[in-house]
């Protein structure tokens, strides 16, 4: 998944305003940072799609 694609399945399910917070603020229960330092950190932008979509309970046919 390129990161333009990440950017636009966060804006889609999580709106913009909200999407840009989660990706800051919230900490990935399986990664032990927020999707933004896990990108900076050069995680596949899909493992870190895949981790917000089971911290927020997003349906597994949107991932």
């Amino acid at each position: 998944m390129r990161l333009t694609e990440f950017h636009e399945r966060v804006s889609a399910q999580f709106g913009s305003a909200y999407g840009a917070s989660v990706l800051v603020d919230h900490v990935l229960s399986g990664m032990g940072r927020t999707a933004a330092q896990a990108i900076e950190a050069g995680v596949d932008p899909r493992d870190v799609w895949r981790a917000l979509c089971a911290d927020f309970e997003v349906p597994r046919e949107q991932w």
